[in-house]
């Protein structure tokens, strides 16, 4: 009888975890390994100025070349993961940048112009994230369950940076810089490793073929599709902007130690982290109770840009690190409103190319990666302080609400 019990157990446990659960619960890991991945050189590169006498400029080239790489194969990407499937171009993507990462010291030691070509060929490989991830959620997970997926997919970006910050942090204190590169690169090697065994291409579907043919000009004559890629660029500025720049600004403008900046600087990730899933509660609460998915889309997206964008201009003032860090909280606290505003939308207006579409609205939203972290470098620079930075990144935001307010809708345009 005990036999027979164990076994209804397993069959209860298998019902209620389906394999599409492993599926979305794996992409989920792959986002905390990109992250962790992509900020590592955030905390290293204050040792690696040190040691290696850069200016704040030629830090911004080594931060921002990267943005270069994943700019430029956003879109090819999402094609791919749209013709071969988002499981094969994903895992060998990570198996890609794992290696770029492992191999960043020596490319930082043997000259700046190799560091730059190792960083831009990391940002290939990352690029396949996102695109792969949609891809793979618009034929695995069912319409109910993709604002929760979507939002499990995004907390992977704070948690990843606030455990590669505070981990980096420790590690050059205690190993020196290379040893960050080293550790994080072999994480991402022990994924593809689990994903390759773990993972099906089409846990609902497995026989769907692969669409081929994808609608470029019908998918950009859409003024949604436009307010996608308008939003993306403004969301982003803020959030590479901080990805980037936050343990230089707790390190320089607040004169805390290198590890103290990191840890102060995983905070606001972590308040990230916990509103993500807040915002997500509340967007399907809203939808449960009748609320216009559009409506849904429009209160988080603008009220993410807008809160945003109000603590960004107040941080332009900050003078003490308790001040900037609670300021630091609210602006990403606020800014992962919007991941519950236009990162679901791509699944909602035209999920048959949502792989595709994010390629191409994250090619718009990898931009400020490579703009707005370089004009930040400039910005700290020529003035001394980052209150210039901040503004701009306030105006940006702001903009972007206006474009959604107007544009941005949750209904089906493409079929």
């Amino acid at each position: 009888m005990q036999s027979v019990g164990n076994w209804a157990l397993i069959r209860l446990v298998q019902q209620k975890w389906q394999r599409r659960h492993t599926l979305v619960t794996m992409c989920f890991a792959a986002v905390f390994v990109c992250y962790i991945d992509r900020v590592n050189i955030s905390v290293a590169v204050l040792a690696m100025q040190e040691s290696l006498r850069w200016s704040e400029t030629v830090k911004g080239l080594v931060l921002s070349s990267f943005f270069l790489g994943y700019l430029i194969f956003q879109i090819p990407s999402g094609y791919l993961a749209n013709r071969f499937g988002g499981r094969r171009v994903l895992g060998s993507a990570v198996w890609w940048w794992s290696l770029c990462t492992v191999l960043t010291p020596a490319a930082a030691l043997w000259s700046l112009p190799a560091l730059i070509a190792i960083r831009i060929a990391m940002g290939l490989g990352e690029a396949a994230m996102f695109p792969s991830a949609y891809s793979l959620f618009s034929r695995a997970v069912p319409q109910a369950e993709r604002t929760r997926s979507v939002s499990l997919l995004m907390s992977g970006i704070p948690l990843g940076t606030l455990f590669g910050l505070s981990a980096a942090g420790w590690i050059v204190s205690r190993y020196d810089w290379p040893a960050v590169f080293y550790i994080f690169g072999g994480l991402g090697v022990v994924w593809a490793v689990l994903w390759f065994a773990l993972t099906d291409e089409d846990p609902v579907n497995p026989t769907q073929s692969h669409a081929t043919a994808i609608p470029w000009k019908r998918l950009l004559d859409k003024p949604a599709v436009w307010a996608l890629i308008v939003n993306h660029f403004c969301s982003n500025w803020t959030l590479y902007l901080l990805l980037a720049w936050l343990p230089s600004y707790f390190r320089n403008a607040l004169h805390l130690s290198i590890t103290s900046a990191g840890l102060f600087s995983a905070a606001p990730w972590l308040t990230m982290l916990v509103m993500i899933n807040v915002a997500a509660w509340i967007a399907d609460a809203l939808i449960r109770r009748g609320v216009s998915l559009t409506a849904v889309r429009k209160i988080m997206q603008v009220a993410g840009l807008m809160g945003s964008a109000a603590f960004l201009f107040l941080a332009k003032d900050a003078t003490d690190p308790t001040s900037a860090l609670v300021l630091m909280c609210g602006a990403l606290g606020a800014l992962a409103l919007t991941w519950s505003g236009f990162m679901p939308n791509h699944l909602d207006i035209a999920p048959r190319y949502a792989g595709v579409l994010m390629g191409i609205t994250n090619t718009a939203g990898t931009i400020p990666g490579m703009v707005g972290v370089a004009v930040t470098g400039w910005l700290v620079d020529t003035s001394g302080t980052y209150a210039s930075a901040f503004m701009l990144a306030a105006a940006v935001s702001v903009f972007g609400a206006l474009v959604w307010l107007a544009f941005g809708t949750g209904k089906r345009v493409l079929e």
